[in-house]
């Protein structure tokens, strides 16, 4: 057993080894990641917790080696102090069986004595006979001096026959001191095993509370060990739960990686028509130039400007036919537009949800305070760009004024337009109020965007299927350059939405939306433009310096939409360091997961251990409770056979004073001869009353000290007695202990006076 312990304790102390070079291991990790933090405090709080629970154990567990030990000594020592009184208990047997025998022989001494009495009275009657006849007559015959003879060598062996008992008597006596002087012996050592049973029944008494008390520390160490066993279940409960929303989350980026390389697939088939578009720009603006020089010879000339006109004119007709259908493709794109915005408020809202749970979990690792200077950084950038914004709406402002200086100065060079070029200045008005409303908006749409923003990733996919139908748009739309710009921005957006410097992209659409608008009104003044044009020659001016204006908005556009791929680029390489950390995040989980459950095998081994020791535990108490009840049985027979012995020899003090009460009857009666019958008869009569009631009580006192039921307290076939009923058994019996008692002394005192009566009777007869 102690080998099987000591190798118990040597594996015990190899794995807590292996958990703090773990622990050292998984802190080191742990220590270079400011977001695991938390972790890291939580972890080292669950690992001095389990220090201070092992180190616990062990005291404890030295502690009850130490009080096994001290047990089995105790033990020991008890099983000796029981061999003793045992060997006690035998000795007081033989010498109650020696007292015994002593006690027959002096019965049968007595007996003796009692026939060598009778017959010296009949000697003495057949000598007063003898006597008498002497007296009568005074010559013998030979036959009475034979008698005579005979009856005086009869009478000299009974004299020495009572000389023999005489001796047989002294002998007794001498055995029966010597008997008492061991009992007084055994007396005396029985007194120092009771003490020594007394002062080990303390010890006991005082090792069992200190048992009792390091059982009360066991527990409440047990119930510490239970609270951080429920802790690490809930830790791993979180950890799996995160586990969970990490594999989601790859799983959403994974999708959010193919959305990206298809719309990356896209984005270059729409720049390839970009391409294409820019060339067929070109071409127009080399044409429309070509136009405005065809204006300056039609002022010249009025005969080749009709007939100019005319072409134009046919043109025109085909633009606003290419026009209209461009408006109507674009009203369609609109309201495709509407309704992605629309499936994007509501992914924004479960994005929100999303974020919250991630925010949580943030909070959860102590990172909450990067995200929040990341956070405000992005804000400032954002509110840089913001600026940027207003001052490209400044610029904007500024060209549109440089076109309506031009268009003052097209107005001086031709008056004949000059009530269309006052409409044109009415309408930038209207334009200049629609641009500061627009301000106004986008402000207000850039704090609704950061809300926004935050929905678009649970609804990735529907996102994917309103490109694929934008796309699909786009091809129709080929030939148009305002169509390109829609759906790059519209790829931009969706693609900055998924990200955290999504907010530009909300600004970025929140300004195309308005400047659709205000293409929209600028289509309306176009066509009113060129239905003015179709009779004047001015038209094709205006349609340059339109055009001229769309690419400038196209240049500004372009360059904005390089600045949100600079921002798509970022947020793509923010992503990929994210995915580096979730990896991390991935591998600690997982070594704390190994961790867990060596620590959980540790813990049902101290469990299994800790129910050995209280198994152990309850066998010693029962072991202790078993010797206790034996203690008490065995006190209990001493002090029974302590208070029979102390009868005895109070029977014994009483024979003493018999004997010498009987030898002084013995001198009394040799000495009287006359009138002795009557006495003798009462005296027989007496002495057999009390062998009578000496047999009585031997009877009852062998009966209390060998009692045919030893559990008296306890009925057969049925339950233990409570304490109070052996306490009133106890009282029972020791009542009529006392009965008995008093009936002995009441019979002690009857013979007292009896042979008081005795002694008054003879004394005046041997006086008289």
């Amino acid at each position: 057993m102690a080998e099987e312990r000591s190798d118990k304790l040597a594996l015990e102390e190899t794995a807590f080894e292996e958990m703090e070079r773990d622990f050292q291991e998984v802190l080191n990790e742990l220590s270079g990641d400011k977001s695991l933090e938390k972790f890291r405090i939580e972890y080292e709080k669950l690992h001095a917790v389990m220090k201070k629970s092992y180190d616990n154990e062990k005291r404890l567990m030295a502690k009850c080696r130490e009080l096994n030990a001290e047990i089995v000594v105790n033990s020991a020592k008890v099983a000796t102090a029981l061999k003793l009184s045992q060997d006690d208990q035998t000795t007081i047997a033989s010498l109650k069986k020696e007292i015994e025998k002593a006690w027959k022989m002096v019965d049968s001494a007595y007996d003796k004595e009692q026939k060598a009495k009778e017959t010296i009275l009949a000697l003495k009657e057949e000598i007063v006979n003898l006597t008498k006849l002497v007296e009568q007559g005074s010559g013998l015959s030979m036959d009475q001096d034979s008698n005579i003879q005979d009856l005086l060598k009869f009478k000299e062996e009974v004299t020495k026959e009572r000389d023999q008992l005489l001796s047989e008597v002294v002998k007794l006596r001498e055995s029966l001191a010597q008997t008492t002087e061991q009992q007084q012996e055994m007396e005396r050592c029985r007194e120092e095993a009771e003490q020594a049973i007394s002062q080990f029944q303390q010890e006991i008494q005082q090792r069992q509370n200190e048992a009792s008390r390091e059982s009360r520390k066991k527990e409440k160490l047990e119930k510490e060990l239970r609270q951080i066993q429920t802790d690490m279940d809930t830790r791993q409960t979180e950890i799996k739960a995160l586990q969970q929303y990490v594999q989601k989350s790859k799983e959403e980026l994974q999708k959010l990686e193919q959305q990206l390389k298809e719309q990356k697939i896209l984005n270059e088939r729409a720049a390839k028509e970009l391409e294409q578009f820019q060339m067929r720009n070109s071409k127009l603006q080399q044409e429309n130039e070509q136009h405005s020089l065809v204006c300056e010879q039609l002022s010249q000339e009025n005969q080749q400007k009709s007939l100019e006109l005319k072409a134009k004119e046919e043109e025109v007709h085909q633009m606003r036919l290419d026009i209209g259908k461009l408006n109507k493709i674009r009203e369609q794109i609109h309201k495709k537009l509407h309704q992605i915005e629309d499936q994007k408020s509501e992914v924004e809202q479960n994005k929100e949800t999303l974020k919250n749970q991630i925010l949580g979990l943030e909070r959860e690792v102590e990172a909450s305070k990067k995200q929040a200077e990341l956070d405000k950084k992005a804000m400032d950038e954002l509110l840089r760009e913001r600026d940027i914004l207003n001052k490209n709406m400044l610029k904007a402002v500024s060209a549109t004024q440089k076109q309506i200086d031009l268009v003052k100065l097209h107005e001086q060079a031709k008056r004949n337009l000059e009530e269309e070029i006052q409409n044109y200045k009415d309408e930038a008005q209207k334009q200049r109020k629609i641009i500061f409303q627009l301000e106004k908006e986008r402000d207000r749409y850039i704090n609704e965007a950061s809300d926004l923003t935050q929905k678009v990733l649970m609804n990735m996919e529907d996102i994917k299927i309103r490109e694929m139908q934008i796309f699909d748009y786009r091809k129709k739309i080929a030939e148009s350059e305002t169509k390109l710009k829609q759906q790059q921005n519209l790829y931009e957006a969706v693609r900055s939405d998924r990200n955290l410097y999504s907010k530009n992209l909300v600004e970025a659409q929140d300004e195309i939306t308005e400047m659709k608008r205000k293409l929209k009104i600028m289509t309306h003044q176009v066509d009113q433009l060129k239905e003015e044009i179709s009779a004047k020659e001015s038209a094709l001016g205006k349609l340059h310096l339109e055009q001229q204006r769309i690419e400038k908005e196209k240049e500004t556009l372009k360059a904005e939409l390089q600045k949100l791929r600079q921002q798509a680029l970022e947020t793509k390489h923010f992503i990929e360091k994210q995915e580096v950390e979730e990896r991390k995040l991935l591998r600690i989980i997982a070594e704390a997961d190994g961790e867990r459950l060596r620590q959980k095998k540790e813990l049902d081994q101290v469990i299994s251990e800790r129910d050995i020791l209280g198994s152990q535990l309850v066998r010693r108490n029962d072991e202790l409770a078993l010797l206790y009840e034996k203690i008490k049985i065995q006190q209990s027979v001493l002090n029974k056979g302590e208070s029979q012995y102390n009868q005895r020899v109070e029977d014994m003090r009483i024979l003493k004073l018999e004997i010498k009460k009987l030898r002084r009857e013995k001198g009394i009666l040799a000495r009287s001869v006359a009138n002795v019958d009557e006495l003798r008869q009462e005296l027989f009569h007496m002495q057999r009353e009390f062998l009578k009631e000496r047999t009585r009580c031997r009877a009852l006192e062998e009966e209390l000290e060998n009692p045919m039921n030893v559990h008296r307290w306890r009925k057969l076939e049925a339950s233990d007695p409570s304490t109070f009923e052996l306490i009133q058994k106890i009282h029972t019996l020791q009542k009529r202990l006392i009965s008995k008692t008093e009936e002995v002394v009441e019979k002690e005192l009857l013979l007292q006076r009896r042979e008081m009566r005795l002694h008054n009777k003879t004394c005046p007869r041997v006086y008289g």
